[in-house]
């Protein structure tokens, strides 16, 4: 599943194309996504202009004077603009036409991924309840500390949980985890603040290293520019169960928690 950096390299992509760009026509091709594409969204859409794209947590907004489209790339989902007179592909599910010639298409195989309006999207039901954004000012090893207390979950699903910090999904869980010294299954609760505050820098550490190389090059994604990402180059643990740890050379171990592959080190983490 694209994880934040993946979405804000998908955002840093579009939005060059798309920002102060009138919507001349929307074609919805199949609305049958994980939640139904409205089918009125082209009437509502059309001949409106993208005043920003924006992203918060993992999905993106396109800001129009309306209101706004909500667009989650789910498992497969991604994002292309199209400047030529490419034929539209068997996933291709939704398109909008811009003024200047260019159209932004969205193709999702697996179909987990949403195209929805609302006219505040800060009080929208996916979108009120999500945390604070790992990069932004709000974020830190205080804020952490605060919510863990009383928290028995494994800290690894503690920094997963949206409600806690939004994007920090299963590959950076792991790295950041490494980064900090903190041992993947460790009860949130009896981590101190101190450590807190070295995950907090290792969780904004590897997102904006991510973003930097342009997110994590997975199975079915590729940036919007049709060029993979290059941080899976980068990664210390996650993928390298049974290598050498990078700091003390004995195997980095590999479990499953929560159905989701987790390495560390049984030396360097606790």
């Amino acid at each position: 599943m694209p994880e934040l950096p993946e979405v804000e390299t998908t955002r840093q992509g579009i939005a060059p194309h798309c920002e102060g760009e009138i919507i001349t026509k929307a074609l919805i091709r199949n609305g049958r996504l994980r939640w139904p594409v409205p089918e009125n969204l082209p009437d509502l859409i059309q001949g409106q202009v993208i005043r920003s794209v924006e992203r918060r947590a993992k999905y993106l907004f396109l800001n129009l004077d309306a209101g706004t489209v909500i667009v989650h790339l789910g498992m497969s989902g991604s994002l292309r603009v199209i400047t030529d007179n490419s034929p539209a592909m068997t996933h291709d599910h939704v398109e909008l036409t811009l003024g200047n010639g260019r159209t932004l298409r969205f193709n999702d195989p697996r179909r987990f991924g949403c195209w929805l309006w609302t006219n505040d999207s800060t009080s929208h039901p996916l979108i009120r309840a999500l945390g604070p954004e790992p990069l932004s000012e709000e974020f830190g090893g205080a804020l952490l500390f605060r919510q863990s207390r009383g928290r028995q979950t494994p800290i690894k699903s503690f920094i997963m949980d949206n409600h806690v910090v939004v994007g920090v999904g299963n590959i950076y869980a792991n790295e950041a985890l490494f980064k900090a010294g903190i041992h993947p299954k460790r009860k949130a609760s009896r981590i101190s603040l101190d450590r807190y505050h070295r995950l907090a820098e290792a969780i904004r550490e590897t997102l904006s290293a991510a973003i930097l190389m342009g997110g994590t090059t997975l199975r079915d994604f590729v940036n919007s520019d049709g060029k993979p990402g290059y941080f899976a180059q980068s990664l210390l643990v996650y993928g390298h169960g049974g290598d050498d740890c990078p700091q003390c050379t004995l195997p980095l171990k590999e479990i499953r928690m929560n159905n989701r592959s987790t390495v560390y080190c049984t030396s360097c983490q606790r």
